[in-house]
């Protein structure tokens, strides 16, 4: 479904990415794990189109990207969650969710609204409530929520983890996998690589800017390099 292309990306003339190479097929959770500043959220602001990449292609249903605007992204069905949840915190829960449809899927936001408050019942319970009034937690959901009022055909989740307590994280990978249970792809920005790997399909393992190791997520695990330099076992 996504096909990345020797990306080199990066902000004024400092380059992050030199040279990204992946994809994400059909029905899959792809990781894309490295330490903070390796340039995962470079990644996700290039496949977004909130920058321009410096070069390289990025495909996504085998249509070319690269000089779409960012809410023609959204019309094609790629859907990105961004790192830090960036909700409207003076707008209640339910006005957040339905901002989701507001360039795909707004004919199907009534059938859409059920579907999020299935997976998360906790917003239903705080429709009228301000979104930032709610726990970090709660945030998170409804950051992924309104991504899924979207109607992602694939959706990126960058760093859904972040900031939320053990607890918490457990219960964040286990929506994860039931989202793509229902056979939506993800693609996983993360750098718990230890949790991130025992529910993705495949990753990748970037490191100054390019891939290092990339390959089946539970192969990747058990990699005595990974788990020397990037789990600490």
């Amino acid at each position: 479904m996504l096909e990345v292309r020797g990306l080199r990306a990066g902000y004024g003339s400092v380059e992050i990415l030199r040279g990204i190479d992946l994809d994400v097929r059909a029905g899959e959770i792809v990781a894309v794990l490295g330490s903070n500043g390796v340039g995962k959220s470079t990644l996700n602001n290039n496949l977004s189109a909130l920058y321009r990449p410096f070069a390289g292609s990025i495909r996504f249903k085998d249509e070319e990207l690269v000089g779409c605007s960012s809410s023609e992204i959204v019309r094609r069905g790629l859907i990105h969650v961004p790192e830090g949840r960036r909700i409207f915190p003076n707008l209640n829960v339910r006005e957040n969710l339905e901002l989701g449809s507001l360039v795909r899927g707004k004919p199907n936001r009534a059938r859409n609204l059920e579907h999020v408050v299935g997976i998360f019942p906790r917003l239903k319970e705080r429709f009228g409530q301000l979104a930032g009034t709610l726990s970090g937690g709660e945030q998170q959901m409804l950051a992924i929520g309104r991504g899924l009022m979207s109607e992602p055909e694939l959706l990126i989740l960058d760093e859904p983890s972040l900031g939320l307590s053990p607890l918490l994280v457990e219960e964040m990978f286990a929506l994860v996998r039931r989202i793509n249970a229902e056979g939506l792809p993800v693609l996983l920005m993360e750098q718990n690589a230890v949790q991130t790997l025992a529910i993705a399909h495949r990753a990748y393992i970037i490191e100054n800017g390019a891939v290092a190791m990339q390959g089946p997520a539970a192969d990747l695990a058990r990699d005595p390099e990974l788990r020397r330099n990037y789990l600490g076992l």
